[in-house]
């Protein structure tokens, strides 16, 4: 009989797998060959696992952008600097109002997003923009991008601790009418060179202001870093929501006898981050062993780090004489890992294709007809301390040999980022490297001697032709 998965054969097996599993170490060991319909357990920790530097990764219209200085003892430093392109208020050709013009202040808002990673307590930040010395364009970066900018002159500073989810209280100015005072969400709000604004919009010859290419032809655009208040400090990782955030800029006009405030607003159109690494050694002894299977394992979010995985235990499996019921990989944390930075939230898993690209494995593929995409997992597991993928089908294929394995990866990835596979309205899991999640996680690898090594579980039936 050929190795199908057979419906009928199925949900038999469905009425007897909780009296009929057998637990065993290693592949293919035990089975009677002449029960037909007797599920058998089998754990396989025979797999192949090692740490890899992750692919590089698209910062540029993100919808959460990271800023940051980390410092985390198990890996090494992180730095994510951003930089900003702005335009003229509306995006458009910018008139200067009439009077004489007096800026009272500027402050570049940059809006929290959900996923602050590392101490929010005890460290102080200090953000600083400077203006580029090239222009900040709307096309794509990477976070392996390393722009040129005037570090000589600080437009704007800001020392501060993270508040990321606490809403602030700001002046309202509200033209020909009495200011007010309002409450607005989570955001960081450095304060701005009044020269800068002054210089280059209202003192500005109005070619500059004629059109937004012109402007930004002449500015360039921003650049924010962050730096932490004591270098012993262990700093953090804030996610922005750039895409609603702005330059804002708060003026008084004296038009004759008539005094008035305002304020305009330059919109950022354009937004990216350059992230820089550098690891301890023992993450580069990991990373220059690309031969050995590890038994510890480094993941890290801002496409830092990733896992290559194997299974070289299924050709022990015959395809035609065993139907596959379930396939599950279970990796497990370190224990005490997670403290006091908790282990990434999601994981992912691809694997590539003849061409090396990245694509769906079965189980996550909206095209595989035989997968159940909302069971496929990769969340972290609070209460069993585990992230579970279910990987049926994935398996099932390799034991057929239906498909190559010419690399499998498990890396993080942001809850919030899923895809939609072109022709079909099913969502699943991406599979493209992310900097929208700043956490990471030791994993268990194929250490022998802890009871936490990484697994395969796999149930199945052997069948007689």
């Amino acid at each position: 009989m050929k190795f199908l998965r057979l419906d009928l054969l199925t949900l038999l097996i469905s009425l007897f797998i909780f009296n009929s599993c057998k637990r065993q170490d290693g592949i293919g060991l035990g089975i009677d060959p002449t029960n037909q319909i007797n599920g058998s357990l089998v754990v396989d920790t025979n797999i192949i696992i090692r740490t890899e530097v992750d692919s590089t990764a698209v910062t540029s219209a993100l919808a959460k952008t990271p800023l940051g200085n980390f410092t985390d003892p198990a890996l090494g430093s992180v730095t994510s600097s951003v930089a900003l392109g702005i335009s003229l208020p509306n995006d458009a050709a910018y008139t200067v109002p009439a009077g004489t013009l007096t800026i009272d202040s500027a402050v570049l808002v940059l809006r929290y997003a959900d996923g602050f990673y590392g101490d929010s307590v005890a460290t102080r930040y200090t953000a600083n923009i400077y203006q580029l010395n090239e222009k900040a364009t709307a096309q794509t970066y990477y976070n392996t991008k390393r722009w040129q900018v005037n570090t000589g002159l600080v437009l704007g500073t800001r020392t501060f601790t993270a508040r990321t989810h606490d809403s602030v209280t700001i002046a309202r100015i509200r033209k020909d009418t009495v200011d007010t005072v309002q409450k607005v969400g989570p955001q960081l709000r450095i304060p701005f060179s009044k020269t800068f604004i002054y210089n280059n919009l209202f003192n500005a010859n109005s070619s500059q202001l004629a059109s937004t290419l012109l402007f930004q032809n002449a500015i360039k655009g921003l650049y924010v870093s962050l730096s932490k208040g004591q270098a012993t400090d262990a700093g953090g990782i804030l996610q922005l929501a750039l895409n609603s955030s702005q330059l804002d800029v708060f003026y008084k006009t004296v038009n004759g006898s008539t005094i008035d405030t305002a304020s305009v607003t330059l919109p950022i159109v354009s937004h990216s981050a350059a992230i820089e690494y550098v690891y301890n050694e023992t993450i580069k002894a990991s990373l220059a062993d690309q031969t050995n299977s590890q038994n510890t394992i480094y993941l890290q979010g801002l496409a830092g780090l990733r896992a290559k995985i194997s299974f070289p235990g299924l050709d022990k499996f015959n395809p035609d004489s065993i139907v596959l019921n379930r396939a599950e990989l279970v990796i497990t944390p370190q224990p005490n890992s997670g403290i006091p930075y908790a282990p990434l939230p999601k994981l992912t898993m691809y694997q590539l294709d003849i061409a090396h690209q990245r694509t769906y494995i079965q189980d996550a593929s909206p095209a595989d007809a035989r997968n159940q995409i909302s069971a496929f997992g990769g969340r972290y597991d609070k209460t069993k301390k585990e992230y579970h993928f279910l990987v049926t089908a994935y398996i099932q294929d390799l034991i057929r040999k239906k498909t190559i394995d010419y690399g499998t990866f498990v890396a993080p990835i942001d809850t919030t980022e899923i895809t939609t596979q072109s022709g079909s309205s099913l969502s699943t899991t991406s599979i493209t490297p992310s900097v929208q999640t700043a956490a990471r996680t030791v994993v268990i690898g194929s250490d022998k001697a802890s009871p936490y090594k990484i697994k395969l579980n796999i149930i199945y039936t052997r069948i007689r032709k």
